[in-house]
């Protein structure tokens, strides 16, 4: 295939505006922030697993003391209650046993509230377990709720651009002959598509060419269309390509 150096210098243009379409694309379709997104909400989904376990426990614990204090109450109630028999017995029978009672309250009422105590000190520990996890929780969910956002952001650049770039492209493209854009996009399915020789060396697949092919290269006509032996791309040729 033949073509004006000319053209074939601007398959240059069109090979990198392809590499940052491509960019722009893997931009839009794989942002930056996802696999760290994708982190966060199985970390997110833990947190909250970890999280319902702690509130039941915390509201398990809250009931038991709830229970205990409505005991301690009851018992308060019998004590002022028995109190006010004692202060009114006439017959030392019932006041002994009154006496006895009173005793026994005292020391139901004792026990209980220690009890309560000790159960007070778990319900501490169980809300502050339970608000540490949720502290956790808010900020897993500020980091995925800021990336999430700046993915957005990033993505809508991305599609921007590429747009902008097709656009580009397609302006840029409007001036190569059909034949020679069509062996372009054939060869870019598989490499660069077209690169600059620069000094002996693809600008495709960086390798130097051996003396034998940039020999045969210097042969060929200005307007004939090279290809590099190692990658199959177009080979544009200048004064940078040191033949």
């Amino acid at each position: 295939m033949n073509a004006s150096p000319e053209n074939q210098r601007i398959l240059l243009d069109v090979a990198d505006l392809d590499r940052r379409i491509a960019q722009a694309e893997r931009a839009r379709t794989q942002p930056a922030q996802a696999a760290r997104i994708t982190e966060l909400v199985a970390i997110r989904q833990e947190q909250l697993r970890e999280l319902t376990t702690l509130t039941g426990a915390r509201d398990d614990v809250r009931t038991e003391l709830a229970r205990l204090e409505a005991d301690v109450k009851l018992v308060e109630q019998r004590r002022a209650r028995d109190a006010e028999r004692l202060a009114a017995a006439t017959n030392s029978k019932e006041a002994q046993a009154l006496e006895h009672e009173l005793a026994s309250l005292a020391k139901r009422q004792s026990d209980l509230e220690d009890i309560e105590l000790d159960v007070m000190g778990r319900v501490e520990d169980a809300e502050a377990a339970v608000a540490a996890q949720q502290a956790l929780l808010d900020a897993t969910t500020a980091e995925g709720t800021s990336l999430t956002a700046q993915a957005k952001a990033d993505v809508a650049a991305a599609t921007e651009l590429g747009a902008q770039l097709a656009r580009d492209r397609e302006a840029v493209t409007a001036t190569v002959p059909a034949d020679l854009l069509a062996d372009y996009t054939r060869r870019s399915a598989n490499n660069a598509g077209a690169a600059l020789l620069t000094r002996g060396t693809c600008g495709g697949c960086h390798i130097v060419l051996p003396g034998t092919d940039l020999n045969e290269i210097r042969r060929a006509a200005d307007d004939a269309v090279v290809s590099c032996p190692e990658c199959g791309c177009i080979l544009v040729r200048t004064e940078e390509s040191g033949l």
